[in-house]
């Protein structure tokens, strides 16, 4: 599947079949939630947040493509992310876009 932030695609013309999303809230286990907390003492990336969120990310992209595959689509246009905190160590992430067929 086609997933494009822009709202076209050179050279097709597309039908829109409608909104599509995904989101999941993912977490660190506490032990990985106080390593990360030593961190901010000294500086340096939360590579540990960092790959939850790039592991959110994949999986709100992943539940946004399976309802564009339920709706026939062909393409996701338009696509946006977004993240929310939802308490302490935990974060929402969604992903967004509108699905669409190829025009013949």
């Amino acid at each position: 599947m086609l997933i494009v932030t822009t709202d076209y695609i050179t050279g097709k013309e597309l039908e829109m079949l409608g909104l599509v999303k995904g989101a999941t809230i993912q977490t660190k286990h506490l032990g990985k939630d106080i390593t990360q907390s030593f961190k901010t003492l000294v500086g340096g990336e939360l590579s540990a947040y960092t790959e939850m969120m790039n592991d959110a990310r994949a999986l709100a992209t992943k539940r946004m493509v399976q309802e564009a595959a339920a709706m026939g689509a062909d393409a996701i246009v338009g696509v946006r992310y977004g993240s929310a905190a939802v308490m302490q160590g935990a974060a929402e992430v969604f992903a967004y876009g509108t699905a669409v067929k190829f025009r013949p």
